[in-house]
């Protein structure tokens, strides 16, 4: 394995290609050059300070010096290039999903607004209350947007600052299955909450948790409604409709609690899995699944956790599911 991820490392043109770059102006390339040049120029110093020195090992000093040094700026050089472009990919997407999240909306309610004010409608108050729906749901829609991209300004900045407190983890998290309810009924989904007994509160800002939990328990739900599930349910003529499970497990490992959700879904791909904490990130699954989200959820969540003290991590396995989990301090 390790032999595989350093020949992947050296596949320049691959990780270029993940930048959506030119090969001229992707860093591992110009790692390379640089390196090259290094060399050459430690070679060519060698063979300069023989010429002038008649000591040896100063002259081993001298060019090592000299290359620990060309060595240091190239890693710092290339590490500057490295920054600039995981940001120019990260302003790539951010205007392609935030334009995209915002267009779906805008369009919404645009079109239900020219329904309302045509007058078509004066006299089908059912039709106009749908109508109002929409609007409310989209508006919802952009709110939420702009919140989380309030929230991830706030966390670069480092002022979103938890106010700590002990509360009930347990509480918390059965408040948001009930929330989700409507949800897990439209996608046939089952919630299963297990929670061992006597457990300590936990430490934390209760609102910033809840906003973690509620974007795994909404992760976990919308990616599960096309799964292979463990149980089916009868509809009408004959007919079976299978129906998705999610379960949520909170135990306490030494002095945290730990905190388990698992889903039966599509599971991610195991080249997308080390960029699912990355702001913006939508992987394969997301679009295929063609599900809702800005990509900022997860990054989000793992963000408040850390700063609160605890850990965050995941396991999944394509076609099998996904398992997330995070731990938090206890009073």
């Amino acid at each position: 394995m390790k032999v595989k991820n350093i020949l992947k490392r050296l596949d320049i043109i691959s990780q270029c290609q993940e930048y959506k770059l030119p090969l001229w102006q992707c860093p591992q390339f110009f790692f390379l050059i640089m390196g090259i040049i290094t060399i050459g120029m430690i070679i060519s110093g060698y063979v300069f300070f023989t010429k002038k020195i008649d000591d040896p090992l100063l002259v081993a000093r001298i060019v090592v010096g000299l290359g620990v040094v060309l060595l240091i700026i190239n890693v710092v050089v290339s590490r500057s290039f490295g920054r600039v472009a995981e940001a120019n990919q990260m302003k790539s997407e951010f205007i392609r999903i935030v334009s995209h999240q915002l267009r779906s909306p805008l369009s919404n309610i645009r079109w239900s607004v020219e329904f309302l004010t045509s007058g078509k409608l004066d006299k089908d108050k059912a039709s106009q209350q749908k109508h109002f729906k929409i609007l409310e749901e989209n508006i919802d829609r952009m709110q939420e947007l702009i919140s989380k991209l309030l929230t991830v300004s706030r966390i670069e900045a480092g002022t979103l600052a938890p106010e700590v407190e002990a509360f009930s983890l347990n509480e918390v998290t059965q408040d948001l299955i009930s929330k989700f309810k409507p949800l897990t009924e439209a996608f046939n989904v089952e919630v299963l909450l297990k929670v061992l007994p006597n457990l300590p509160k936990a430490l934390g800002d209760p609102s910033q948790i809840k906003v973690v939990v509620e974007n795994l328990l909404d992760n976990a739900i919308r990616y599960t409604q096309r799964s292979q599930p463990h149980s089916e349910i009868y509809l009408g003529r004959g007919k079976t409709v299978e129906k998705g499970k999610v379960e949520i497990i909170i135990s306490q490992r030494g002095n945290q609690l730990y905190f388990e959700i698992k889903d039966n879904g599509v599971g991610i791909p195991k080249d997308c899995q080390k960029y699912i904490f990355q702001k913006f990130f939508r992987g394969k699954t997301a679009s295929k699944q063609q599900t809702l989200g800005s990509g900022l959820g997860l990054y989000i969540s793992k963000s408040i956790i850390e700063k609160s003290g605890g850990k965050m991590g995941f396991k999944s396995r394509l076609g099998e599911g996904s398992t997330f989990w995070f731990t938090l301090p206890t009073k």
